[in-house]
């Protein structure tokens, strides 16, 4: 599946209210309470998206990125994490 596709589908699911889990979503609370991580996957490579979720309200999509190596980046994190502040 696409990218792009994927993330839509994703982002479609979560305005309705669904919650994902993994391995499509991971909860981030451990960073920061309503940050998640959407996980996506095609043959160029794993995009990882993070977004926030404010209570029944918005989904605020943060920052994305292309995943080049185990673990979450904290360079990555602080880029959310500062747009989140901006919101």
């Amino acid at each position: 599946m696409e990218i792009r596709t994927a993330f839509v589908d994703a982002v479609t699911l979560l305005a309705g209210g669904q919650r994902l889990a993994m391995p499509v979503s991971r909860n981030l609370a451990n960073v920061q309470a309503g940050l998640h991580e959407l996980r996506l996957k095609d043959r160029a490579g794993q995009i990882r998206v993070f977004y926030y979720i404010k209570r029944g309200d918005a989904i605020y999509v943060l920052h994305a990125f292309k995943k080049k190596s185990q673990g979450l980046p904290q360079r990555e994190i602080a880029v959310a994490l500062k747009r989140l502040r901006e919101v």
